[in-house]
């Protein structure tokens, strides 16, 4: 009976949905690719399952209500992330995603019950992945330009001894610059010739939320007003280049860590090899003696 009432189901919700899907006027599938192909960046093909998990976002975030001050947080989020989504739509994608893993739920009650903790788990894991993707790109490319900081600073101690024209000295280093640093300066460049340059330099600073970086920001600042601020550069270069050595040696610590945890992996695969063999010749023993 159940073989027979779920593919009914199936069928039936299908028909249904393009049914109401007709009526409601709800954009094809085509529609919606070429939409999340507009609004990404990256030049990918968008496939038919985000396109359905993007409709059904949309449709989801008018019902999503976020705070000022959260809603303010995930839009620079999101900015920063070159994400193109509204907070809502953002939420409502993560949402969909968690459900439709925990779609699977239903037929798994049907037929194996002891899995269902299992859809569960893997819809909660889902949701938080999802929700906290823009905050991991983020937290990437602010480490990735913290990494190139003890270069630009010392660059920036040289180039001031002989120019103070920093819109000058950010379009230089930006050509030589990696690739996360380089499309921030490219921004923040554009940012400077179109309007205040200490504003694009502070709008800098907040879309990476660091505080190596704020430093500095608040040298180049003190540049444009007329401090001579080498010994500031060179005391903070000295600085960085600390904190990069104490990185580098936490990396180094972490490694032994790492090789001990495969190493624990191969002893057990071992110990398994070992007990299935055993194993097997404990039952060929007992069917020998009965």
């Amino acid at each position: 009976m159940l073989g027979i009432l779920f593919p009914f189901s199936c069928l039936f919700g299908a028909g249904l949905y393009f049914l109401l899907a007709e009526l409601l006027k709800v954009p094809t599938l085509a529609v919606t690719k070429a939409v999340i192909a507009v609004t990404r960046r990256e030049k990918k093909q968008a496939k038919s399952l985000e396109a359905v998990i993007f409709d059904l976002a949309v449709k989801l975030s008018g019902r999503i209500k976020l705070g000022d001050y959260k809603k303010r947080k995930m839009a620079a989020t999101l900015k920063s992330a070159d994400i193109n989504l509204s907070p809502e739509v953002y939420t409502a994608k993560a949402v969909v995603k968690a459900a439709l893993i925990l779609a699977f739920l239903i037929p798994c009650l049907a037929f194996v019950p002891i899995g269902a903790p299992v859809f569960i788990f893997l819809a909660i894991a889902a949701f938080f992945k999802n929700y906290k993707a823009a905050d991991e790109i983020v937290r990437k490319k602010r480490e990735a330009i913290e990494t190139e900081l003890p270069r630009f600073v010392n660059t920036l101690t040289q180039e001031l001894k002989a120019s103070r024209d920093i819109l000058s000295i950010l379009e230089t280093y930006q050509k030589h610059a990696g690739a996360a640093f380089g499309t921030e300066l490219e921004i923040t460049v554009a940012d400077m010739k179109s309007g205040s340059q200490e504003t694009a330099l502070t709008r800098f600073e907040a879309r990476m939320g660091s505080a190596q970086l704020s430093d500095v920001i608040r040298g180049l600042i003190a540049v444009m007003r007329g401090d001579n601020s080498v010994v500031y550069f060179q005391m903070l270069a000295h600085d960085l280049k600390q904190l990069e050595i104490q990185k580098l040696k936490m990396v180094a610590m972490k490694r032994p860590g790492k090789i001990k945890k495969y190493s624990f992996y191969m002893l057990m695969c071992f110990l398994f090899m070992y007990l299935v063999i055993i194993g097997v010749e404990i039952y060929s023993a007992f069917g020998q003696l009965f």
